[in-house]
């Protein structure tokens, strides 16, 4: 009888053939040294030669890296078990896990196995590293499925591990890769469970150790060639910035805008230490996190990021000349992209200075929208504790910055005030420095190939004038700025094209028509303080009319800007133009009132015209009861309005019938 030939175990990995298991201690230094090789020609493969992949075949170097860490996979399972080490779970065919455990791993407690600095803790550890690797490798080569299998098998490798300075580089690892892939499948709470665990394990082994560990690559590195303790911990912690940055990204897809700008400051300022940033990604970072400290009222930090954004993009050096730009491709790329990202910088520092001043009139204006003195006053004398609150807010606050940058930081930070301006003279300080960056902006922004960009530049240099023109006393000088704004405004808004730009055509011309409406407002202001009405003089009328219909005019084209390609108005009003429509109609209701006509004839026909104009309001919350909330004020007058002008326009009447 012929005996039947047993089949040669194959490895789970690869397929091949193994060789009779052999202690890891026992290894020859030789056989070890192939590892060590395979491992670095693998890095180098994915690090480097990656970059040079055809289009065609762009992950030609990370398949061939994908092999040689299955060779190294195969090899180390082929030296079989260290001392006491239990070969059952993962390691002996178990069915590797697909789907993470539904609480993300947020459990701590580890080391029910056996200890991480064991010959069994460091073979696992070893092997667990690989598996690392390879998961990435399969995310990399967008092959999610087979990264998670790996990362978790990873991950069951080191559950019978304790934490130990051989191991916890590795830990947070594969929890830090492990978030990425969840947080873009958009399972944000599965990514936040294993970020926060690797959170948890980074605090503790610091708390409890402390001293430089392992990095992964040492695992497969001949003693010679092992990282130095300083190279260790940088990238120890450099693993951990990573996990912060990943939380502050959860945390914002989570709603916790508070707790993700703690982090993502945190991120900002432990890169600097680390010197491991690219100085334009940095510095728009920190500036679109000023953003949020400006919306939070929060000046004094908005200006330390911005400040901070503005120093570090300058480590990116000087833009390449149009000259180099023509010559060559990289310089060209390089170019716009300095230019794009610094303008980016210049308009964060713009919507600073515009919430300073705008947070500033709030403050101090009173019921009617006039500068209250006696606030002015109680507020000023307030100041000096202020200015002692920002000096102890600013030592206990997170600071960017380093021997190289710090004091340029603060140089630049003294340049433009972060308490709120109280009068005049700092709040034009405020708006110089907005200005100054509303002309950088505009450069790389131009009219043509960055319409809406360019628009928002000056709507935002528009309302600068219109803060600073709260402070102005001089209503002359108050109305010489508001004439600025629609010098910048009005030749836009007649260029745009109607169709393209329907929205923006909309804000400017309501943005015109209002600020007509303030230069009419305070021309009568002042003639009334050198005459009254009935005597105003023939230039001033005419002035004072052209201003009036000037802005009836905006408010009417506004109110044209609805109308169907036939010409009608919709009965139904889509909410985003509810409130603006009825108020522009109210408006023109006024205006049309306001105008001053010796001719009764024309008195009459402005009358009929607002008379009109009210009405529409009225009938038109009438018809929508829900609309009345969103006008009540303009509602309550153009109800008592429609029941007054008739009884006017009657003796109006009259009187021309009288005269006739």
């Amino acid at each position: 009888m012929a005996v039947k030939q047993q089949k040669e175990p194959g490895c789970e990995c690869c397929g091949k053939k193994t060789k009779k298991k052999t202690n890891m201690a026992s290894v020859g230094s030789d056989e070890w040294r192939a590892v060590c090789d395979k491992f670095t020609n693998a890095q180098n493969l994915t690090i480097v030669e990656s970059r040079n992949d055809p289009e065609n075949d762009p992950f030609r170097s990370k398949y061939k890296a994908r092999e040689l860490l299955r060779e190294i996979y195969c090899t180390l399972k082929s030296f079989g078990a260290g001392e006491g080490e239990d070969e059952s779970g993962a390691e002996s065919g178990e069915q590797r896990p697909t789907e993470p455990p539904v609480d993300g791993q947020r459990e701590d407690g580890y080391g029910q196995g056996f200890s991480g600095d064991s010959p069994a803790g460091l073979r696992a550890a070893k092997l667990g590293a690989v598996e690392y690797y390879l998961g990435v490798n399969h995310v990399d080569t967008e092959e999610l499925s087979a990264g998670q299998e790996h990362l978790m098998t990873c991950m069951k490798l080191l559950e019978r591990c304790s934490v130990s300075s051989e191991n916890v580089s590795l830990f947070i690892h594969v929890r830090n890769q492990l978030g990425i892939l969840w947080a873009g499948r958009d399972e944000t709470e599965t990514a936040q469970g294993f970020l926060e665990t690797a959170e948890s394990i980074y605090q503790r082994y610091m708390k409890e150790d402390g001293s430089p560990p392992t990095d992964m690559t040492d695992y497969f590195t001949t003693d010679e060639n092992l990282l130095t303790h300083q190279e260790r911990t940088k990238r120890f912690e450099l693993a951990y910035t990573h996990t912060m940055y990943y939380l502050a990204q959860v945390y914002k897809n989570l709603g916790e805008t508070e707790r993700a700008a703690t982090y993502c400051h945190s991120t900002l300022q432990r890169q600097l230490k680390l010197n491991q940033f690219s100085p334009m990604e940095w510095a728009l970072n920190a500036a679109t996190l000023s953003q949020y400290y400006i919306t939070k009222g929060r000046y004094m930090e908005g200006r330390h990021c911005l400040s901070a954004a503005t120093v570090i993009s300058d480590l990116a050096g000087e833009v390449p000349s149009e000259a180099a730009a023509q010559e060559s491709e990289t310089e060209s790329e390089r170019r716009e992209q300095l230019r794009q990202k610094r303008a980016e910088i210049a308009r964060c520092w713009i919507k600073y200075c515009l919430n300073v001043l705008q947070d500033s009139k709030k403050l101090l204006e009173d019921s009617i929208g006039e500068l209250d003195t006696d606030r002015q006053d109680e507020l000023k004398m307030a100041r000096r504790r202020e200015e002692e609150e920002e000096e102890k807010g600013r030592k206990s606050a997170l600071l960017f910055g380093s021997e190289d940058t710090f004091d340029s930081i603060a140089s630049l930070e003294e340049k433009v005030r972060c308490l709120l301006p109280l009068d005049f003279t700092e709040a034009r300080a405020v708006f110089l420095v907005g200005q100054n960056y509303v002309t950088q902006a505009k450069e790389y922004f131009q009219m043509d190939g960055y319409v809406t960009d360019h628009i928002e530049i000056l709507q935002d240099h528009s309302a600068l004038f219109r803060a600073l023109a709260f402070f102005e006393e001089d209503l002359e000088r108050r109305c010489k700025m508001h004439k600025r704004r629609v010098d910048m405004l009005e030749p836009i808004c007649s260029d745009l094209n109607a169709q393209y730009y329907l929205m923006i055509r909309r804000q400017m011309m309501f943005e015109l028509a209002e600020i007509y409406n303030e230069m009419m407002d305070l021309k009568l202001t002042l003639a009334n303080r050198q005459a009254d009405t009935e005597s105003l003089d023939s230039h001033t009328i005419k002035k004072f009319n052209h201003l009036c219909s000037a802005s009836a005019k905006y408010f009417q084209m506004f109110i044209d800007s609805l109308r169907s390609p036939e010409g009608k108005i919709p009965e139904h009003l889509e909410e985003e133009v509810l409130r603006p429509a009825l108020v522009a109609r109210f408006r023109v209701a006024r205006l049309h009132s306001r105008l001053i006509s010796s001719s009764p004839s024309a008195q009459l026909e402005n009358l009929n015209k607002s008379l009109e104009h009210y009405k529409y309001v009225v009938q038109y919350c009438e018809a929508h009861p829900e609309a009345a909330a969103a006008v009540e004020t303009e509602l309550e007058l153009s109800t008592e309005m429609v029941g007054l002008l008739p009884l006017q326009i009657n003796r109006l009447k009259a009187k021309i019938v009288l005269n006739s």
